[in-house]
């Protein structure tokens, strides 16, 4: 699944965006693009859902889902 997320400009928002999804499942490989604005999480079968809740309490702003 990779999203689209606002407000991300630092490794701090790395850590966190990482820490929020990985809270709710910790076998979850997350990555992050900075630059594109990117969240891809692999390995997870938690919902779409539960996803954007996870990054919009971290305090980001959830812009869409990107569809292959």
């Amino acid at each position: 699944m990779k999203l689209i997320v606002d407000n991300m400009s630092c490794q701090h928002c790395v850590k966190a965006i990482t820490k929020a999804i990985n809270d709710i499942d910790p076998k979850a490989k997350v990555t992050v693009d900075l630059i594109k604005h990117e969240v891809d999480i692999a390995n997870s079968t938690i919902s779409q859902e539960a996803v954007i809740d996870a990054v919009n309490n971290a305090g980001y702003d959830f812009v869409r889902i990107v569809t292959p």
